[in-house]
């Protein structure tokens, strides 16, 4: 894209730097690089719609909805991963993370919520966390 970015876009660009703990200027590469360029610009412009943005939910509230729509549906570790930190990073604790996991396992089974489990321990270690810690 040339010129100056939408508001959109770059509402984009900052939650994804955000989850993915990139500075805004390697968002798009980044994406371009998994994605290809037009569905990299398609995901950074939905992504800087009102979903996110809205004030009814929290963004702790979305993180607790977007987490437990992918361990729904499962196969999406990769996701999985960066809406972990991402939820860390919107107040949920590692304590809060593992009860949301546990609860699922009724309603999802538990092989995909077992994945899961294996997935938010991981990501919570690598962020030098504790699952008992609150």
């Amino acid at each position: 894209m040339s010129g100056q970015p939408s508001e959109r876009r770059a509402r984009g660009t900052d939650a994804y730097a955000s989850q993915f703990g990139l500075a805004p200027e390697e968002v798009f590469p980044a994406m371009r690089e998994l994605l290809g360029a037009r569905m990299a610009e398609e995901a950074i412009e939905s992504a800087g719609g009102t979903a996110w943005q809205e004030d009814e939910l929290s963004l702790r509230d979305r993180s607790i909805v977007v987490l437990s729509a992918l361990i729904t549906q499962g196969d999406v570790e990769a996701r999985l991963r960066g809406h972990v930190r991402w939820a860390v990073e919107h107040d949920l604790s590692p304590r809060q993370l593992d009860a949301l996991v546990t609860l699922l396992a009724n309603y999802v089974g538990y092989p995909r919520a077992s994945v899961a489990m294996e997935i938010v321990r991981d990501e919570l270690a690598q962020m030098g966390l504790s699952p008992d810690e609150h």
